[in-house]
This record gives C-alpha cells, structure tokens and sequence, in this order.
C-alpha cells in the first residue's frame, strides 16, 4: 500500500514540474507605425527528454500565440486578430553552439540557459496590423508559449508514452487592451 501511495505521489509532483515548464510572466500591446506591438516574458524550462534530444542534434519549434478580442453583450465576442510567430532553437554538435532564429534572423548562444532566455523574452515584437483594434474600444488580449510537437521527427511524434515530457506549452496569459 506504501508503494501505492509513494508511486502516486512521484507521478503528480512530477507532472506539477511538467506543467510549469513555461510559464508567463507579463505581457502587453503598444501601438506603433507597423502595428501592434507585443512585449511578454516567459521563463522556460525544459523537461530531460527534450534537452537530451536537443542536445543531440534535435530541432525544437516553440510557437508564441496572441488571441484579441472584444467582448461584446449582445452577440459573441468580436475577434479582433490572432497571430502567431514561430521559434527555433537547435544546437550544433561540432561548434557546440545553440542557434535561435526567427524567420531569417538567428542569433547562436554558448550555453541553453541564456538561449532559453533570449527565447522567454520578447520585445516589440509585431504581431497585429495598425487598424486591429479600435480606439476608445476595450480588447481582452491573452498569449502563451509553446513548444510545436508538429514539427518534430517522426519517430518523437509516435511515441506516446513521452507525451507529457514533452507537452510544453505556458498557460493563457491574459490581460487586457485599451487604444
């Protein structure tokens, strides 16, 4: 019956730590020229599996979210724009290096705490056209981080077993926008 008890409580403490692997810690919206503008924190952490394949040479596709919409009293909420901006980190064997690139821009790290933190903290980032959201109207905004199981090898996709080690993804961060 210990053992029962003992096993139980390994599998829920360890799934608390998967479930905290990203986690947001702010976020917000400013108006520009080019549009709006999204600035967020989030700490991440990866689970053994996902680093050990990492460091084998296994590309990791993170996928930043943003969801805007206005509420509205008399029909459903008004969806004011959605977008989404993919990541990759991957890390080189030969040069010992990780890469993290967005689109055509990339930037290598010596080690994966600072690649990770590089990662977690985005600034200025444009995500909605200018005429996405009206002014003098309230928008409630929510955002999160996670890694794109999609894109990974086959094999990584088939198995099941590993899903919770590598199911990282940040809850909804929501806040809300006035322009």
């Amino acid at each position: 019956m210990v053992s029962i008890a003992a096993v139980l409580l390994l599998a829920l403490s360890s799934a608390v730590v998967r479930a905290d692997a990203i986690i947001a810690r702010n976020a917000s919206l400013e108006a520009s020229d080019d549009g709006w503008l999204l600035s967020s924190d989030f700490q991440i952490t990866l689970s053994a599996p996902v680093e050990e394949a990492l460091s084998k040479g296994i590309t990791l596709f993170f996928i930043l979210e943003l969801d805007v919409s206005r509420a509205r009293w008399y029909w459903f909420d008004q969806r004011a724009g959605v977008a989404a901006q993919s990541y990759r980190l991957g890390y080189n064997t030969l040069t010992r290096q990780y890469r993290l690139s967005a689109g055509t821009l990339f930037q290598n790290f010596t080690t994966l705490e600072e690649a990770l933190a590089v990662l977690g903290r985005v600034r200025r980032r444009p995500m909605l056209a200018p005429a996405a959201l009206v002014p003098g109207n309230t928008y409630a905004a929510a955002v999160r981080m996670r890694l794109d199981l999609s894109q990974l090898p086959r094999p990584f996709q088939a198995r099941p077993f590993a899903t919770r080690e590598w199911s990282l993804a940040s809850e909804w961060y929501r806040f809300s926008v006035s322009p």
